[in-house]
């Protein structure tokens, strides 16, 4: 008898969802990057091992939206979390119990859904400071296991995963076993490109920048043409993409072609462009682009 489940991996922003989505999945599906609420949308996560099929939802971090774009991302985090069949919430334990980290854990417990916690970077962090950091979350909330976990290192994951696979429920795959993900290959090519360009450029580029994938042609060779177009929202944003004699771009381009040869195995052309639309923060084609509802 086969099992099959979803199970949303939830938080505040920086909480490692990401990086332990990827771990799971033992491939990198998901952008990871220093600069806070770098997931936009959920993004499946498929681990299959035997008869057991885990369907992981990487969401957005959850915190007091202030934009249309956030409200957005928060709504589309929280849909994950209440459709999947178990919830995962992960703290940040060098962090601790942040404002929206209390959020979450009374808005998971006043909707009556039982959740696992998962004390997420254990490696920066003493045990005591540890035990500590569960004891008070235990008191808040309602979890029915707690876990002490490293996304980065992997320590303490197998446990994790073990409890998933032992309490997901029997049903049929959803997905063929060797599929990791249901996002199409056009979306997680933006996203590799758009993980670069806040890679590069953490410190000068803010926030609202987001990356299409345009046009993808396959060619008799085996290799792929892809043209990708980075929004900003202002010339002088335009001009840091682009770099003193196109310097920055070319870097950009060049890492993200590399990435992008290395995840679909064949040679990728890669063609950045880089345009100006102030109101892409209110466009809803953008919104759909990068799958979230701009209807929130």
């Amino acid at each position: 008898m086969t099992s099959c489940g979803y199970v949303a991996l939830i938080g505040a922003p920086n909480a490692g969802k990401s990086t332990l989505l990827n771990y799971l999945v033992g491939q990198k599906l998901a952008i990871v990057t220093p600069k806070v609420q770098t997931t936009r949308s959920r993004l499946l996560g498929i681990a299959t091992d035997g008869e057991t099929q885990l369907i992981f939802v990487d969401t957005p971090g959850i915190f007091e939206p202030r934009r249309r774009l956030d409200r957005a991302m928060v709504a589309a985090a929280w849909a994950g979390a209440l459709d999947a069949d178990m919830a995962v919430l992960l703290v940040d334990a060098a962090r601790g119990i942040d404002a929206d980290t209390r959020r979450i854990v009374e808005r998971l417990k006043d909707s009556g859904r039982p959740a696992i916690l998962a004390l997420n970077k254990i490696d920066l962090v003493r045990r005591d400071t540890l035990l500590g950091l569960a004891d008070q979350l235990a008191k808040l909330g309602n979890f029915t296991q707690i876990f002490m976990i490293s996304g980065l290192t992997g320590d303490g994951v197998g446990d994790l995963h073990r409890h998933l696979t032992a309490t997901v429920p029997e049903g049929p795959f959803l997905f063929p076993p060797d599929q990791l993900s249901d996002a199409q290959e056009r979306f997680l090519a933006a996203e590799v490109t758009r993980e670069q360009v806040f890679l590069q450029l953490h410190d000068e580029l803010p926030y609202s920048a987001t990356v299409e994938t345009e046009s993808w042609q396959e060619r008799p060779d085996g290799s792929v043409r892809v043209e990708q177009v980075i929004y900003v929202r202002r010339q002088s944003q335009r001009a840091i993409v682009l770099g003193e004699g196109g310097k920055r771009i070319k870097t950009i381009g060049a890492r993200a072609r590399a990435e992008l040869s290395a995840m679909l195995d064949r040679k990728v052309h890669l063609f950045l462009f880089v345009k100006v639309r102030d109101n892409w923060l209110d466009d809803p084609e953008r919104f759909r682009a990068i799958g979230i509802d701009y209807n929130v």
